[in-house]
């Protein structure tokens, strides 16, 4: 996997973003939380950023937020398992210097590599026919 971040990494349909608000699991910092809804199937990682007006007004600097979290998740990609990541700034992000984002977003991405895969449907073995069963004790009268 290269380490650029083409568009097929980027989480952008809002039924994607539904579903890993829905179903993921939620990882806090102080000022980021990262929602990690992880894949059976193989495929890519995927991020999609939520920067809403109350982190800042100011687009400028909602921008650069989302800016440092697609350059840290394209350096960690190849090492994440495959899911949609979804970032969500909280408010006060903004009143915090980049390098403690970066820490912070770098810590999520740390602990989401430890979570497990859901198991991939059909794993079960199938059960034995009804023959092959032990006998139960006939009801007594």
């Amino acid at each position: 996997m290269s380490r650029s971040f083409p568009p097929r990494a980027r989480l952008r349909a809002a039924a994607d973003f539904q579903a890993a608000f829905k179903q993921g699991k939620r990882l806090s910092s102080p000022q980021l939380r990262l929602i990690v809804r992880l894949r059976s199937e193989p495929g890519e990682p995927r991020l999609g950023i939520a920067v809403s007006r109350k982190v800042d007004k100011r687009a400028v600097v909602r921008n650069r937020i989302k800016r440092l979290a697609r350059e840290l998740f394209r350096q960690e990609r190849a090492g994440l398992p495959a899911g949609d990541y979804v970032l969500v700034a909280q408010p006060g992000a903004a009143a915090q210097p980049l390098s403690a984002l970066r820490e912070q977003l770098a810590g999520l991405l740390q602990r989401a590599r430890s979570l497990k895969a859901p198991a991939a449907g059909g794993t079960m073995p199938p059960f034995p026919d009804a023959s092959a069963r032990p006998a139960t004790n006939p009801p007594e009268s």
